[in-house]
C-alpha cells in the first residue's frame, strides 16, 4: 500500500474510532441505567451487573458503526479538501483510486465486522442478558424479599411473604396487575423455586381474577405453576425463543415444531433478512461519502457541509431498511426491497465514482442558499457600519 494510501487509511480509522467510541458510550450507558434496578431491586452484585452491561454492548455496535464510518469518512476528507490536500492530489495526476481504496477496504473489515457480531456474537449475548435477568428476579423472590413487606417485582407485580425457609416460601401473595385486561391475585399457603429459577410453584391456594367490568372469578388449586422466565425486560407475550436470540442455523433451516416459531414464524423470517443485510449498511455508507466528500471544491461553492449530507442521506436509507424489515411481517414481497435498499444506493455511488461525475447539489437549494448567504452578509455589512459609525 502506497504512503498516500497508508496516510488516509490511517486518519480515517481514527477519527472513526474518534466518532464510534463516544456515541458507542454514551447509547451505552443509558442502556445500562435503564437496568440499574438489577442491583437496586434485586440485591445482585456489581459483578453481575456488569456482566449483563457489557451482553448489551452486541446489540450497539452494529447499529452505531456505519453512522461513525460516514462520520469519520467525511471529517476527514472535508479537512483534506480545506487544507487544500486534495487539489494537490489530484493536480499531481493522482488516480482517484489512491483515495478510494483505503476507504473501501476499512469498510470491507468493518462490513465483516458488523455480519460477524450481528449473527454470530448478539444472538448468545441477547439470549444469556435475558436468562440473567430472569434468574435475578427468581433469586428475588427466594432469597432477597424480606419477610412481611410488599415488593414490586416489575411494574404491576407486587408480592409478599409471610415466612422463607430457604426456597420455600410460607403465606404468599401475588398480585398480577400486568395485562390490562384483568386483574391476578395469587394466595398460597406456600410455594416453592425450581432448581432452574424459571418457575414459581404455589401450593394450596386460590387465585382470584377481576374483569374491567367489575367481575370477579374464584378458583381454588393444589398446585399452581407461575412462570418466572416473563420476569425478563421483554414482555410478556414475547415468545420464549426470540427471533433476535436465534441463531443463524436456526433462522435459515427452522424447526416448525418449534412452539416460538409456529407462534409467529414471519418474525423468524423477518429477522433472517435483517441479519443478511444490515452488514452491507456500513459498505454502502462508506461509498456515499466518498461520492460526497472525496472530491476537491472551491471553498466559495454553495453546498452543505459534507457530513451533513451523508449523515442525512445515511439516516434516510437506514429507516427505509428498517421499514421494509419490519414490512416482511407482513408480506414476503418485501424481501428483495431488504437487500435493494443498501444495494441499489451503494451501487448507484459506485457508478458516480467509477464514472468521475460530480453530485451537485439542485439548483433550488442552491439558489436559495445563495440568497441566505447574501442576506447574512448585508446583514453584518450594515451592523458592521452601524458599529464603526
Amino acid at each position: 500500500m502506497k504512503l498516500l494510501e497508508n496516510y488516509i487509511l490511517r486518519r480515517t480509522t481514527q477519527m472513526f474510532l474518534v466518532a464510534l467510541l463516544p456515541v458507542l458510550a454514551i447509547i451505552w450507558t443509558i442502556q445500562v441505567l435503564q437496568r440499574i434496578n438489577l442491583v437496586t431491586d434485586t440485591g445482585q452484585s456489581m459483578g453481575s451487573f456488569m456482566a449483563l452491561a457489557t451482553m448489551i454492548l452486541p446489540t450497539l455496535i452494529p447499529v452505531v458503526l456505519p453512522f461513525a464510518l460516514v462520520i469519520g469518512i467525511t471529517q476527514i476528507f472535508t479537512t483534506m479538501n480545506n487544507d487544500s490536500e486534495l487539489a494537490i492530489i489530484d493536480a499531481a495526476g493522482s488516480p482517484r483510486s489512491i483515495m478510494y481504496r483505503p476507504v473501501l477496504i476499512l469498510a470491507a473489515i468493518l462490513s465483516a465486522l458488523s455480519f460477524t457480531i450481528t449473527n454470530f456474537i448478539e444472538p448468545p449475548a441477547r439470549s444469556s442478558a435475558r436468562q440473567m435477568v430472569a434468574a435475578a428476579y427468581a433469586d428475588l423472590l427466594s432469597s432477597v424479599i424480606e419477610e412481611k413487606t410488599f415488593r414490586t417485582i416489575q411494574d404491576g407485580l407486587y408480592v409478599q411473604i409471610a415466612q422463607r425457609q430457604g426456597r420455600i416460601l410460607k403465606g404468599l401473595f401475588v398480585a398480577d396487575r400486568r395485562d390490562p385486561n384483568f386483574d391476578l391475585i395469587y394466595y398460597a399457603k406456600e410455594g416453592m423455586i425450581d432448581e432452574s429459577g424459571t418457575s414459581l410453584t404455589m401450593r394450596d391456594g386460590e387465585v382470584q381474577q377481576k374483569t374491567p367490568d367489575g367481575k370477579v372469578s374464584i378458583v381454588k388449586f393444589l398446585s399452581y405453576a407461575f412462570d418466572l422466565s416473563t420476569m425478563s425486560e421483554k414482555q410478556d407475550s414475547e415468545p420464549s425463543l426470540s427471533p433476535g436470540d436465534a441463531s443463524l442455523g436456526f433462522l435459515l433451516s427452522p424447526d416448525e415444531n418449534n412452539a416460538s416459531y409456529k407462534r409467529s414464524p414471519e418474525a423468524f423470517r423477518s429477522e433472517l433478512h435483517k441479519r443478511l443485510s444490515d452488514w452491507m449498511f456500513a459498505f454502502s455508507f462508506a461509498l456515499i461519502s466518498l461520492v460526497i466528500a472525496a472530491d476537491a471544491r472551491s471553498h466559495r461553492e454553495a453546498r452543505l457541509h459534507p457530513m451533513v449530507a451523508a449523515l442525512v442521506t445515511a439516516f434516510m436509507l437506514r429507516w427505509l431498511g428498517f421499514y421494509v424489515t419490519n414490512q416482511i411481517k407482513q408480506s414476503a414481497a418485501f424481501i428483495p426491497l431488504v437487500y435493494a435498499v443498501p444495494g441499489l444506493s451503494g451501487g448507484a455511488a459506485a457508478f458516480i465514482l467509477l464514472t468521475g461525475r460530480k453530485p451537485k447539489m439542485p439548483k433550488v437549494i442552491a439558489d436559495a442558499m445563495g440568497r441566505l448567504r447574501r442576506l447574512f452578509s448585508s446583514r453584518m455589512a450594515k451592523s458592521s457600519g452601524s458599529g464603526n459609525a
